[in-house]
């Protein structure tokens, strides 16, 4: 299994707790992102929204490709997984950009492709919003813009959305033949344009009897076109004690509703309109996102290591993980699980 986690770009993680930490500044990202390769850390997903979607919209949000391009500058182990919109970026002037990061940081950029879910925060910015399998359709031709400039020496496409011109990207990415593309989703549409044009398929966070169909689903769509296997991961929430009574009750504490839902909630039913679940959603749990708090990764370390196992059983190799408050807790995570779990102590 790798390990990997979200950069705290908003802050922290927890809707309901406001004063959690750490601040949503580039201090404490570079300081998280330098500890976690000295702690044995593979990935970090740096998630894309310029608006604050944890905290509240009036709370700051770090840009996700500019705090990129200086972690590419200052680390030198970690895998940085940046998320990106379609309808937000261009494709053949992200492809120059992208590639200029992954020549600075030697080859560990990839990304985590998002066709968008938020309509208030294109409009702010006075971006094209797509409806739902539309936003696949621009997708698949804005990938294949990236992709042919990553490959081509000169690149010509014309599409609906999309036209370029024998247009040249030089430097090519130093990754070959292109940097790792991720992305999720749960509808039809969604899946069918990962398995013909991503590498790896990303998940919310679901028990491992509902994860197991899906990775099945995703290997034999990708089978049934020819290509090669896919990777696999999956978002969660951590949270490790040295027993499971203090696993619980740190659990209750921060899923604990307020009198009165605070900031953070404030978009709750625009998301949910914005995508094609396939599970009920519930109020509290989305006090922690993703879907974070499904696979049950709270209890001790030889707990959280018999469930990491059970997703490995079942095709799973990459956990996006998220922690509060995240220092510590990430500190805390590479001690008691990461290290035992490679060291095959637990």
């Amino acid at each position: 299994m790798r390990f990997g986690y979200w950069m705290p770009v908003f802050g922290g993680w927890l809707r309901n707790i406001p004063d959690e930490g750490p601040a949503a500044s580039w201090e404490q990202v570079r300081d998280l992102t330098l500890r976690s390769e000295e702690t044995g850390w593979d990935l970090t997903l740096i998630a894309e929204l310029f608006l604050n979607d944890i905290k509240g919209i009036e709370e700051p949000a770090l840009d996700a490709w500019s705090t990129a391009g200086a972690l590419a500058a200052v680390t030198s182990k970690l895998e940085l997984m940046v998320a990106v919109r379609p309808n937000f970026h261009h494709p053949a002037l992200f492809a120059k950009q992208a590639a200029n990061i992954d020549q600075i940081s030697g080859g560990r950029l990839s990304l985590n492709v998002v066709s968008s879910w938020w309509a208030e925060e294109a409009q702010q910015y006075g971006l094209q919003f797509d409806s739902h399998d539309d936003r696949y359709a621009r997708t698949a031709e804005w990938l294949a813009v990236v992709d042919g400039l990553w490959s081509a020496k000169r690149f010509t496409f014309e599409g609906e959305r999309y036209r370029v011109k024998d247009a040249i990207c030089e430097p090519k990415p130093a990754q070959s033949p292109r940097p790792i593309i991720y992305a999720g989703g749960e509808s039809d549409a969604a899946k069918t344009l990962i398995a013909r044009d991503c590498d790896a398929y990303v998940m919310h966070g679901d028990p491992v009897d509902a994860v197991a169909p899906k990775i099945a689903d995703m290997a034999g769509r990708r089978k049934a076109i020819g290509e090669g296997p896919m990777r696999f991961g999956m978002a969660a929430f951590a949270i490790v004690r040295d027993t499971e009574d203090e696993a619980q009750a740190e659990l209750k504490r921060i899923t604990a509703m307020p009198p009165s839902p605070p900031s953070g909630f404030a978009n709750f039913d625009q998301w949910l309109s914005g995508t094609e679940l396939e599970r009920e959603l519930k109020l509290q749990e989305y006090s922690v996102s993703n879907r974070g708090l499904r696979p049950n990764l709270v209890g001790t370390p030889e707990q959280i290591a018999e469930r990491i196992r059970a997703y490995e059983a079942v095709g799973l190799d990459l956990l996006l993980l998220q922690l509060s408050p995240q220092p510590q807790e990430m500190d805390r995570f590479a001690e008691q699980v990461i290290g035992p779990m490679r060291a095959g102590r637990i």
